[in-house]
């Protein structure tokens, strides 16, 4: 017996009759092998473009946002000294037209040149009608756009002209003729009834009155003059208003006057401004300009829309000043922020027609180019040698110089100067507003407005809706997926689960439209039911489980094991009917039937129909499959071996999930959250139509909201593409993305460190 054993023990397989080495099967296993391999090569193919495409969305996604946080770039021509320039007189104002092809020049001697902004060729001269022995003593002009020039005459008279550029086609061939315009005559309009020099002009045409005022030492000059045309005959009338002021004592150095004709600026020589109200003819009061009592006040202008003055000193700063209101609703000069260039004195200030930006001059030739909302310094480079005068184009994009007798032009490339850090994620003191806030406002009425381009409200909108929808998603569906793998009999489980999860199928977009168009004004209207709903059903389901174990065991033995839930439908039924149909007695009783308006005026809480609460319910119910999926997969897959011993070592079921099966499933869990945490900080259609997408920062759950994702949704189709606010979207997508990065990292390390942490039960 033991040979025949051992005979049989040392048999080959082609002894006993099989052989593995047959052809067949080894091109069966070079078959196997080499499909192991492709799918080998398939799979990490496949994760390797996954990953690579995400890469290349995120780098896709930083090359658009970069251009935005570079500076300003000049590119200078050479200077250019024509035979015109040396017969005309001392510059005092330069400008450049809308296409960057004529540029106009006005001298002392009260004489316009127009002249090739590329060549510098001279196209035209225009000799303005000054009175005989006139001269020009200052320069006033409108707000930046509007081409309108006042001019301080020695004889105590303005001259009030527009320089125009009008576009024909004589030949198809497109020409630009350059003209002056005189709204208002070529006759002067006497200011100072002495006749003597008027040292400063400001001007503003409004609805058709023109306000000019001026200075003649320290006396102040001020002149409603309104324009009346009958349009039967062409005839103009003019209608002349002196206001009288209250006059100062100290030399007068600038004279702004406000676009809306409601005040009047006047910079004197103490480093003060004057603000004097043009309504009530009072003076609103005296702010000190400069703390530094060595320096002095050297150039002010007002920026686009005339509400911010810029004011330049003797030291090379420049500062920001406009109106606001204190606590008791009075308007004061305020203080918003500097800026800082070389250290010598700022000559020119030339706001842009367009932005809230501006460029300045210094005494030795230096230009710097600035954006006051977003508070950057884009540029500052030395352009001359000493004193020059300069002239911005409507664009921005071209500058030209005087200086020693020539004409420089200069390219300015500053496509996105309105971005900085501090403008996306910190407060900024608009213009027209009381204090620092964080405000989205891409688009406003007119286009003086300031870009408000705060991401802040937007990323806090993003977190408070995933915050409302978790707070009820995830506590009922890990609950559900907890009570469905562990307590639940597998047939029902069977019927429970995949209706869940077929949930998740439902489109977003039809959710959203059911959440905007019927769940948000039936929670308006039944606000107390909804509460009473919250708070009533855990207690109805509470009292339930009681009654049920204090029934005799034979009729509880009656209902087979895992099959309870089945009796909690008409509870959970019976406590929904009974609270929604209350609740406008609730109100009654309550809130003296007007629970929205008790919110707000008693209490001081705004409501707003569409709110985080709207979302919070239905973007709860769009994530709940998500993590009660994955979640109760996570709980049922723990090793039944692990359950059975703890129950064979005396434990209860409770005590045998809560130690034993939930911490065992902790990393599924986790996950789960994780995973519907990033479906909520992701969705889209929902929280645009239900939340009325108002971009604020308030945590109530009554007030709507604006996330990320839906602002991208919104504004991406009227945006101009590679401009400033299409590029700050695609900031917006990258925050989105780099969000969830960070977050599903987290939660990979978190998911990790507890896999290995109860990998020993």
């Amino acid at each position: 017996m033991n040979d025949l054993a051992s005979e049989t023990m040392t048999a080959t397989p082609k002894s006993l009759g099989l052989d593995f080495n047959t052809p067949a099967l080894q091109r069966k296993r070079r078959i196997r092998a080499l499909k192991d391999r492709l799918a080998r090569w398939c799979v990490s193919i496949g994760g390797m473009t996954v990953l690579g495409a995400i890469t290349l969305i995120f780098f896709y996604l930083a090359y658009i946002v970069f251009p935005m946080f570079q500076g300003a770039g000049l590119d200078s021509r050479d200077p250019v000294q024509p035979a015109w320039l040396a017969e005309a007189g001392k510059p005092l104002l330069m400008a450049v037209e809308e296409q960057n092809q004529v540029a106009m020049r006005l001298d002392a001697r009260g004489q316009v040149q127009f002249f090739d902004a590329k060549s510098m060729a001279l196209l035209s001269a225009v000799t303005l009608p000054l009175p005989a022995n006139a001269q020009v003593a200052s320069v006033g002009l409108d707000q930046p756009g509007s081409n309108r020039v006042a001019l301080g005459l020695s004889t105590g008279q303005v001259l009030v002209f527009e320089h125009a550029y009008p576009v024909s086609y004589p030949n198809d061939v497109k020409t630009i003729t350059p003209r002056i315009n005189y709204p208002f005559g070529e006759a002067p309009i006497s200011l100072d009834p002495q006749g003597r020099a008027l040292d400063h002009v400001g001007i503003n045409l409004n609805s058709g009155t023109l306000l000019l005022s001026a200075s003649s030492g320290t006396d102040l000059h001020v002149l409603s003059l309104g324009r009346e045309e009958n349009m039967m005959t062409g005839e103009v009338t003019l209608n002349e208003e002196r206001i009288a002021l209250p006059q100062i004592a100290e030399p007068i150095k600038a004279l702004i006057v406000d676009p809306r004709q409601q005040w009047l600026y006047v910079i004197n020589g103490r480093a003060t401004a004057d603000v004097f109200s043009l309504r009530t003819k009072e003076l609103n009061g005296r702010y000190k300009l400069l703390n530094d009592g060595a320096s002095e006040v050297s150039s002010a202008t007002a920026l686009l829309g005339g509400i911010s003055l810029m004011i330049g000193d003797s030291k090379g700063g420049i500062a920001q000043w406009f109106m606001v209101r204190d606590d008791d609703g009075k308007q004061y000069l305020k203080s918003i922020r500097s800026f800082q260039m070389a250290g010598n004195a700022i000559t020119q200030i030339i706001p842009e027609e367009r932005r809230k930006g501006f460029m300045a001059l210094d005494a030795q030739g230096n230009l710097g180019i600035f954006h006051s909302t977003a508070h950057r310094t884009l540029l500052v480079e030395p352009i001359a040698d000493g004193a020059a005068l300069a002239g911005l184009s409507p664009r921005a994009n071209r500058v030209l110089v005087e200086s020693q007798g020539q004409l420089q032009r200069l390219l300015v490339d500053n496509p996105h100067p309105e971005v900085s850090w501090s403008s996306l994620w910190g407060k900024v003191w608009y213009e027209n507003y009381d204090q620092p806030d964080y405000i989205w406002q891409s688009t406003s009425a007119n286009t003086d407005a300031e870009p408000k381009l705060s991401l802040a409200p937007l990323a806090f909108g993003t977190l408070k809706a995933a915050f409302y929808a978790m707070l009820l998603a995830a506590p009922l569906a890990i609950a559900a997926a907890i009570y469905t793998a562990y307590f639940m009999a597998p047939a029902m489980r069977g019927k429970i689960k995949p209706v869940i999860e077929l949930m998740e199928a439902l489109p977003t977009v039809i959710l959203g439209f059911f959440a905007g168009l019927f769940l948000a004004p039936y929670v308006e209207g039944h606000l107390p039911g909804i509460f009473s709903l919250l708070i009533f059903t855990p207690i109805g389901i509470l009292l339930a489980g009681f009654a049920w174990s204090r029934l005799p065991e034979a009729i509880r033995l009656r209902v087979p094991d895992g099959w309870e839930a089945a009796l909690l439908i008409p509870v959970i039924l019976l406590v929904g009917f009974v609270s929604l149909s209350m609740s406008g007695h609730l109100e009654v009783w309550l809130f003296d039937g007007n629970m929205r308006a008790w919110l707000s005026n008693d209490l001081g809480i705004p409501f707003d129909q569409r709110n985080a609460l709207v979302v919070g319910l239905a973007m709860g119910f769009a994530v709940i499959p998500n993590i009660y999926s994955i979640a109760e997969d996570a709980v049922f897959s723990v090793p039944k071996s692990l359950t059975f011993g703890s129950l064979a070592l005396g434990a209860t079921p409770w005590q045998t999930l809560t130690r034993v099966v939930i911490l065992t499933a902790s990393p599924g869990i986790f996950s789960a959250v994780m995973i519907g945490m990033g479906r909520a900080v992701g969705e889209t259609m929902i929280v645009l139509m239900a939340t009325g997408n108002t971009a604020i920062m308030d945590m109530n759950i009554f007030e709507g909201l604006r996330t990320l994702a839906a602002n991208v949704a919104v504004e991406m189709p009227e945006s101009a593409v590679g401009g400033t606010h299409y590029r700050v979207l695609f900031l917006s997508a990258l925050v989105l993305l780099s969000f969830t990065f960070v977050m599903n990292t987290l939660a990979e390390l978190v998911r990790q460190r507890l896999r290995v942490k109860y990998a020993s039960l």
